[in-house]
């Protein structure tokens, strides 16, 4: 088994983090986005982030996962920070999920983040909705209908915070 760390993302990672960000948005069942990063739109985009961390293989090099971190909103509500995760087809069941989710906690507290919220986490997604309420997240309620699949049909999401605090 590799030893799997959490680093700060370099400008090498790029192209594998925009190939897992992308399995995602095309698989069009939990991230909003629908266009697809390029080296450029992907570069400008993880650049934009307050921390993006990659789930890296210590020795190898090989990105498993990924997160980016960044203000919920500005003002009075700056202190709320929201943070997405992608894990590589191949790797999920590695558990690469908890330890982004874990890092980016850390993370968040350092930078001075008070409350991580999701704002749209699918209904459907349960492995990371499980995953998220086992480490101590709460579901603030549920928005039905809220996200678009990529079939047309929607699906209901349901936000949910911790307290970093």
């Amino acid at each position: 088994m590799e030893n799997i760390q959490i680093f700060q993302y370099a400008d090498e990672d790029i192209l594998q983090m925009i190939e897992i960000w992308n399995e995602v948005v095309e698989e069009g069942t939990a991230f909003p986005q629908e266009e697809c990063l390029t080296l450029e739109t992907g570069g400008i985009f993880f650049g934009e982030q307050s921390f993006c961390g990659v789930a890296k293989g210590a020795d190898t090099g090989k990105i498993y996962g990924m997160y980016i971190l960044h203000p919920n909103n500005v003002g009075r509500c700056g202190h709320i920070c929201n943070a997405s995760y992608a894990v590589a087809g191949e790797s999920r069941g590695m558990h690469i999920g908890e330890k982004l989710v874990l890092d980016c906690i850390d993370r968040a507290k350092k930078l001075g983040f008070g409350v991580l919220q999701f704002n749209a986490v699918v209904a459907t997604n349960t492995h990371a909705r499980h995953l998220y309420e086992r480490i101590g997240f709460k579901q603030l309620g549920t928005i039905p209908d809220g996200f678009r699949m990529k079939d047309g049909s929607y699906e209901d999401i349901c936000p949910y915070y911790i307290s970093l605090v």
